[in-house]
């Protein structure tokens, strides 16, 4: 659980920091929507090759990523053995029992490891190299033009930086009482998946409490800085699109007329 980066930030200077948050907020639901565009080997590759680049333009180990995906490879795993063995169509490569391998289920299979695993490093990325409350910010300016239908865009934008700023909080807290459950004995791995699943309950019964508690010292403390609901508010941080920001998403455009020349 403690290793788990995705919704951390961690300090450091590079190409990628110094994008406008709204790029990357931008370029991220791009590539998201790029990525289905890669069904065939070569622009899998592609896919692979621009995100390995990426993750060396931020600036930061790679084995922090390997690190964060560590508490994800079961789910990753799991996907890709559902893909893998439940298409039947196509040339049977390998069968045992009831389990049967086709070529096609395998290349679903490595098409959806991909997409999984691009995906998730680029939303790591962009947390982990983008400020909570900036992040927020960005998403709030993204959708002003809302405000024409009286969207409440201003109290969105607070609950995402609110939750972004506490998604780390929330972890550590797990990891500190899951610790404390640990020394009076208690061993989550034990016994069956129900009994498994009962022994999580002591770990829920403290987190919610300290959350409530949590949120209502927040609360509290918005009330005495004069928090209101529908004033304008003021930030100390002002965002400012520079050309990089321009030429990171023409770079964009870029990829996505390859993959779509690429793709069958």
């Amino acid at each position: 659980m403690d290793k788990l980066i995705l919704g951390r930030y961690i300090p450091g200077d590079s190409v990628i920091y110094r994008l406008d948050p709204r790029a990357k907020l931008l370029g991220m639901f791009a590539f998201v929507l790029m990525i289905f565009w890669a069904n065939n080997f070569m622009t899998n590759i592609v896919i692979l090759l621009v995100t390995g680049l990426l993750l060396l333009l931020s600036g930061l180990p790679i084995k922090v990523y390997w690190d964060g995906l560590k508490p994800m490879w079961f789910l990753i795993f799991f996907t890709i053995s559902f893909q893998l063995f439940t298409l039947n169509s196509g040339e049977v490569l390998f069968q045992f029992g009831w389990l049967t391998v086709t070529d096609t289920g395998l290349t679903q299979a490595g098409i959806i490891f991909v997409r999984f695993l691009a995906i998730v490093l680029w939303s790591t990325v962009l947390t982990l190299t983008t400020m909570p409350l900036t992040l927020a910010r960005a998403i709030e300016s993204l959708l002003k033009p809302l405000n024409l239908f009286h969207f409440p865009v201003q109290e969105v934008g607070l609950m995402l930086s609110m939750s972004l700023r506490f998604i780390p909080t929330l972890m550590d807290d797990t990891v500190k009482v899951m610790n404390a459950q640990r020394a009076r004995g208690v061993d989550f791995g034990e016994g069956n998946l129900v009994q498994k699943a009962k022994s999580f309950i002591p770990i829920l019964i403290p987190l919610f409490a300290s959350s409530f508690k949590r949120a209502d010292a927040l609360a509290t403390a918005m009330e005495a800085r004069g928090y209101q609901v529908g004033l304008p508010r003021t930030s100390y941080r002002k965002l400012q699109w520079h050309f990089r920001d321009t030429l990171s998403l023409l770079l964009l455009v870029c990829l996505a007329l390859a993959l779509f020349f690429l793709k069958n």
